[in-house]
């Protein structure tokens, strides 16, 4: 017998076996149990998290008869029944997998959907399962659009997408959409364990570690990995060998050089490289250990005791969390992270990561801490002379202060300001009072103008307006009106209701012509009568409607506005703010209401 691989070997059959995707699972076990089964489902998600599988085990669900031969749709398909085994076997008549990446064209999907017209041969119903749809060709599309919509009542479409952003409007519409997860790294390592437990092989936890990681969310590529181990090791995972057939980084060459880097000490962070050279280990995969060690350095500096107490390397994470400061931990994660991108530009990688540990050197606040603590020691600030002249360069963090001597200024001659002619045309011109006085000395600005107000639609409020926009209101909130329908009740005005008469009389006054059709007219009566309980006869009129449900909704969102416009000038800070810079204004739609 040939040998399977695990990731065929330990594919599941059935929702319960479905690792990682419980969101999904709920879902259509629900629709199962319940018989509310749709026509079309999108599964979407990076290669390897279950898509094929959840659509083989929906086949099963929908055409199990049971092991009696008696059962009908369920969301626990037995497994032994003749479809249930057919399908699995990849043999089921009814069940066809079409691999749009090899077959895009209109005519492979013309030639598909002709079979639609044909009943099931054994089954309860047609599953057609398109992988890769965003691969299909527009033609193709559009050749499915007219089936997709309005399919028999045999037929299940079961769409399969790594991109679906490539997939048209158009489809995804008509689709009930699934996005099936990349799976956590704690969850691949649970199911290896499973795994490896029933093939009774041995592993070491630091390798399956490892492989869950090298894994990225995919539960086929960590079950391929682990077959690549077990060869590897003759049957056997261990750490040190995962390590090597992974060419991953040590996490102990991560520690030493975060350690390198807390204390300063470029020779050891240089001599840390050289070893990483000689060993052939991958400048990338160093910086995505140390990016890694970094993260979790962060989470127990903002939530001390958040990590795994189980992971071996929590101890070397809480040391080297205490002896960095939580700003210097998030600063060289962010070089870390951006020092990945540049490696490829580069001479070598190597000399790229050198840079990127330089670069880290050099960017350390001075003092080994931030200028917070250096105050907390008592460490004086630098003082900064500031010429009436000119700003002088920002001062940056750990580099030395520097100091700019004044220009001498005669006791009865003010320095001399230099004057634009005419300022830019995105700077305010200067008050004449202030043209005599140096920049840093000018004086607060006059009354700050009050924010424009927006322009509130004139609304004539009557009873029959109240009534008619809660009426609105409440079929709008249950589905009864929509599109051009909703827009007609939205933009009129009520002007009269006879609730004696039969059918109710209702007139309503309407400005655009191009929604007083004859069909909108009758789908809103029609909406009105089942809303009312009784027969309704709705006439319309031309006319501007004064007291409209729509002019009412935007009174009050301009109310609102300019409630929260009010707010935020009214604010002392930024009353401070644009007293203090002459410039300074609220951008008009910049502030927007809760």
């Amino acid at each position: 017998m040939s040998y399977q691989v695990l990731a065929r070997k330990y594919r599941p059959h059935s929702f319960e076996e479905l690792v990682g995707q419980e969101h999904v699972v709920q879902a259509l076990a629900n629709a199962l149990t319940q018989q509310r089964l749709h026509h079309a489902y999108l599964f979407t998600g990076t290669r390897g998290v279950g898509k094929t599988t959840v659509s083989r085990i929906l086949a099963k669900s929908l055409n199990c008869t049971g092991a009696d031969g008696s059962g009908g749709i369920t969301a626990q398909p037995c497994g032994v029944c003749d479809a249930c085994r057919d399908i699995d076997a990849g043999r089921f008549v009814d069940y066809v997998e079409l691999d749009a990446a090899s077959n895009r064209g209109v005519e492979e999907i013309s030639q598909l959907l002709d079979q639609a017209v044909y009943k099931p041969v054994l089954g309860r119903f047609k599953v057609y399962m398109i992988d890769e749809v965003h691969m299909l060709s527009n033609t193709a599309f559009n050749a499915m659009l007219k089936t997709l919509e309005e399919p028999p009542e045999y037929l299940k479409f079961v769409l399969a997408t790594t991109d679906p952003q490539k997939v048209p409007p158009t489809v995804l519409s008509r689709c009930l959409q699934f996005n099936l997860r990349p799976m956590a790294p704690q969850t691949v390592q649970e199911h290896l364990v499973t795994v490896l437990a029933r093939e009774d092989i041995a592993a070491e936890p630091g390798a399956l570690r490892l492989i869950a990681r090298a894994a990225r969310g995919s539960m086929r590529d960590a079950l391929s990995l682990a077959d690549q181990a077990i060869a590897f090791g003759a049957g056997a995972l261990a750490e040190a060998g995962v390590r090597q057939m992974l060419g991953a980084v040590d996490r102990g060459h991560a520690v030493r050089l975060v350690e390198a880097l807390a204390a300063g000490d470029g020779a050891a962070v240089v001599g840390s490289v050289d070893g990483l050279r000689s060993l052939g280990l991958s400048a990338a995969g160093t910086l995505e250990e140390m990016a890694s060690l970094l993260q979790q350095m962060a989470v127990q500096q903002a939530v001390p005791g958040a990590l795994d107490a189980n992971d071996p390397d929590a101890p070397a994470v809480e040391r080297l969390a205490s002896a960095l400061p939580a700003d210097e931990t998030q600063l060289l994660y962010s070089i870390v992270v951006h020092g990945r991108a540049e490696l490829a530009l580069a001479p070598d990688e190597y000399s790229g990561l050198v840079m990127v540990l330089l670069r880290m050197l050099a960017f350390r606040p001075a003092g080994n801490g931030s200028a917070e603590r250096a105050v907390a020691r008592g460490a004086a600030a630098p003082a900064v002379v500031r010429s009436p002249v000119a700003a002088q360069p920002a001062v940056v963090a750990g580099a030395p202060a520097l100091r700019v001597p004044a220009p001498p200024v005669r006791p009865t001659q003010r320095p001399p300001v230099a004057r634009s002619p005419e300022p830019p045309p995105w700077v305010d011109a200067p008050d004449e009072a202030d043209d005599d006085l140096p920049t840093a000395a000018a004086p607060p600005r006059g009354p700050i103008p009050e924010p424009m107000a927006m322009a509130v639609p004139d609304v004539v409020t009557t009873p029959l307006g109240d009534r008619w926009a809660l009426q609105v209101r409440e079929l709008c909130e249950s589905g009864a009106i929509s599109a051009l329908v909703r827009e007609l009740a939205m933009q009129s005005q009520c002007l009269a209701l006879d609730e004696s008469a039969t059918p109710v009389r209702l007139t309503l006054r309407v400005e655009r012509e191009t929604l007083r059709s004859a069909a909108n007219t009758d789908k809103l009566q029609a909406a009105l009568a089942q809303a009312l309980g009784r027969p309704v006869h709705l006439q319309l009129e031309a006319g501007v409607a004064e007291d409209s449900p729509a002019r009412r909704d935007a009174a009050e969102r301009a109310r609102r506005q300019a409630e929260a416009e009010q707010i935020i000038h009214d604010d002392p800070l930024v009353q401070a703010l644009m007293s203090q810079y002459k410039t300074a204004r609220i951008v008009p739609g910049s502030v927007k209401p809760h």
